[in-house]
């Protein structure tokens, strides 16, 4: 057997060990009638932080703080421990002659991680540090599996995202990470219903994947004996909400795409997408970018931040590009000079592109998009809006004006990954007819993330629906941005992880 494996055999021993101990330890309270699991409720009256900034204040007041145990230094007759809670740690020093002996005793029985109840007087230490000087203590919750050794914390990453909560109890700056991702998502919040727009709530099962291109989770609904989809996008019941004369909308929620995981992908995910009447693609950009610029000066203080190694500025105004000048200054490729989708083919060719269907079926379309992908978005650093998208990937947007084979859609780039997508939607519902049939023929062709002709959305749009803007955007990866996270796990909960071999 080699080191490595007796060094694992040796810790997993040892964990066995102290999993005994504690459990042990928890019978011995059991049987003393003093079993911590009995405790229902805490009457609190300060958190740690509250004691620190009100402790002038307090004066010979007593307070009662409960938090989780995280350090203990007890010997002889007195000594330290640190107890954390939500707002931060705070030192609490145990006398025997303060608190009796029978619960001075029972505190050095504590094990790191035990939930505990200190009533007594804050005080200042010689060195500074505010403290309380405990005259009760009381365990309120055992923990019965030790936390990682302090210096070392949880290091595996795929042990990390499985047992967050442990993540969350060992490492502070994961903590800080998820209190500002709640704070991002208030901001968002914030500035859209300053602006007048309504919350909604839209379905997250429906007879049909809609409005976006990706591939759904199917489930079965039994009584009614029907397949239903988790959602993909909500763009499809927002806009009937529009027809339905609500004219600032939006819903913040998740989404399901049942396809592969990375860095920046997890099947689940939150995404916003609003809906603005009489407004268009330009007014959409507008809004991005002061939203962004708003959150960010809310949450970090400033419109710029550092992303790994790279400063970004996301002060308005951001950059703006074409997707054919964007091919053009990336991939060398002047898509104003290709008259047919025979030279467009001969090009991918020669780059080596490749696509869901055969070269001989796709279009000008499909490849001025791919080379985008393949040498454009990289590039695109810096806040930029790529706009203009070919009419045959865009089956939901108005045609640009002056210009009918592109539509007025638009893709928000950071650091070379799409942060948001957004039109000026189309609401013509003869044109957006064909363009469902359209993709029902890309989906015979190979492509199953294509559209499906959503009916009742269709009845919607023949009811009639005003000239509308439209923005969706990934708030994970708008706080992966906003935190300097490398991954997408870093920033969600409980990302969904491979599940272990028994």
């Amino acid at each position: 057997m080699d080191e490595e494996l007796i060094d694992i055999k040796a810790k997993e021993e040892e964990f066995n060990e102290q999993v005994r101990i504690r459990r042990e330890k928890l019978a011995e309270l059991q049987a003393a009638g003093k079993d911590p699991f009995d405790v229902y409720k805490v009457n609190r009256t300060h958190t740690s932080q509250e004691v620190k900034d009100n402790f002038e204040s307090l004066g010979e007041e007593r307070v009662t703080i409960a938090g989780r145990l995280m350090s203990k230094r007890l010997q002889g007759k007195a000594g330290f421990c640190d107890v954390h809670d939500r707002y931060g740690k705070i030192q609490v020093y145990i006398r025997l002659d303060a608190v009796g002996e029978e619960s001075f005793k029972d505190a050095k029985t504590f094990d790191i991680g035990d939930f505990v109840r200190i009533k007594g007087t804050a005080f200042v230490t010689k060195t500074g540090e505010t403290s309380i000087r405990a005259e009760e203590v009381q365990l309120i919750s055992k923990s019965l599996k030790p936390l990682p050794e302090k210096w070392h914390g949880l290091k595996n990453p795929d042990l990390k995202y499985r047992q967050r909560e442990v993540d969350l109890v060992m490492n502070k700056e994961v903590r800080e990470t998820f209190i500002k991702r709640s704070q991002i998502i208030k901001g968002v919040r914030e500035f859209l219903d300053n602006r007048g727009y309504i919350e909604v709530e839209t379905p997250i099962l429906s007879p049909i994947a809609g409005g976006a291109a990706a591939r759904p989770f199917i489930t079965h609904h039994n009584t009614l004996d029907i397949d239903m989809y988790l959602r993909i996008a909500t763009e499809l019941y927002l806009k009937r909400c529009i027809v339905g004369g609500f004219e600032k909308v939006y819903d913040m929620g998740k989404n399901f795409r049942n396809e592969g995981m990375s860095i920046r992908h997890n099947p689940e995910f939150t995404c916003i997408e609003l809906y603005e009447a009489y407004a268009d693609y330009n007014d959409m950009m507008e809004i991005m970018e002061q939203l962004i610029a708003y959150v960010c000066e809310k949450v970090n203080g400033s419109t710029k931040v550092m992303y790994e190694d790279t400063e970004i500025d996301f002060t308005p105004p951001w950059r703006r590009l074409t997707m054919v000048d964007a091919v053009k200054e990336y991939a060398g490729v002047d898509f104003n000079e290709i008259k047919s989708d025979e030279e467009a083919q001969a090009i991918a060719k020669e780059k080596h592109l490749e696509f869901k269907k055969e070269l001989k079926d796709c279009t000008k379309a499909d490849v001025l998009n791919a080379l985008f992908e393949e040498y454009g978005e990289k590039n695109l650093i810096q806040p930029t809006f790529l706009c203009d998208y070919p009419v045959e990937i865009s089956p939901l947007t108005k045609k640009k004006r002056g210009n009918e084979e592109f539509t007025e859609r638009f893709e928000g780039f950071v650091y070379g990954r799409e942060v948001c997508n957004a039109y000026s939607e189309l609401n013509d519902p003869i044109v957006q007819r064909s363009r469902f049939e359209q993709q029902e023929q890309e989906r015979e062709l190979g492509d199953d993330e294509a559209y499906m002709i959503d009916e009742e959305f269709m009845n919607a749009l023949e009811i009639g629906m005003p000239p509308t803007g439209g923005l969706g955007i990934g708030i994970d990866r708008m706080i992966m941005f906003l935190t300097n996270a490398t991954s997408i796990k870093d920033v969600i909960l409980f990302p969904t992880m491979k599940p272990l071999n028994k």
